[in-house]
């Protein structure tokens, strides 16, 4: 009884992050903030996304031991997001309103680093987790590139929920930011360390808690 516990609690946690992590993802900025702001707080959206990949993807990944389970948490991730958007398509938005962010080449370099590195726990932290910050904000402005204007279609379909603030105006580009690849790269490199480690640690926390049981 007493192993099923604890193997039932490693499994639990695994699900709540990947649950978690993935309404995160579809709710940052209220779900369509991808879309109505692509160009304005691209920054803004590479740092969640960046975040909230690595946290998820080094725990699962930590936990199996076996490297390629961060690009399996992250295929997870885009067949949920691609489900939720048939909900919207039966709202009466185009398919494409609602741009899938691109999280699994990020995610095969954090597994290729940890793989790479024979499956050193730090290594993956803080190489893997740069990584997965620098590159992508770089695969998700070529994702944007490839669809329909998202200024153009936030105009078309208006959401009256929207407070004012949140209204998609035009992007006022070279006023904040000259480039929001470059400064989306550095800040979630930076940013994408700590919060791998915070995974790593979580699934140390978990076992501790297992043992406690």
């Amino acid at each position: 009884l007493m192993v099923w516990l604890r193997r039932t609690t490693h499994y639990l946690f695994i699900v709540v992050v990947a649950v978690n992590s993935t309404l995160l993802t579809i709710n940052a900025g209220d779900y369509i903030f991808y879309t109505d702001w692509a160009w304005t707080s691209f920054v803004v959206f590479s740092v969640s996304q960046s975040t909230m990949l690595v946290v998820g993807a080094i725990y699962y990944m930590l936990f199996t031991g076996v490297p390629g389970t961060a690009t399996y948490y992250a295929t997870i991730m885009t067949i949920y997001t691609w489900v939720a958007k048939g909900a919207w398509f039966a709202l009466g938005y185009p398919y494409d309103f609602i741009v899938t962010p691109v999280w699994i080449p990020s995610a095969m370099l954090l597994d290729l680093t940890y793989w790479a590195t024979r499956r050193n726990k730090h290594a993956a932290i803080i190489i893997g987790g740069t990584l997965v910050g620098l590159s992508l904000p770089i695969f998700n402005m070529i994702n944007l590139l490839l669809v329909r204007d998202p200024l153009e279609m936030a105009f078309k379909y208006p959401r009256p929920t929207l407070p004012p603030y949140m209204t998609p105006i035009e992007p006022q580009v070279g006023k904040f930011y000259n480039s929001p690849v470059a400064l989306g790269s550095g800040a979630g490199a930076v940013l994408s360390v700590p919060i791998a480690a915070l995974g790593a640690k979580l699934n140390t926390w978990t076992y501790r808690w297992m043992a406690a049981i």
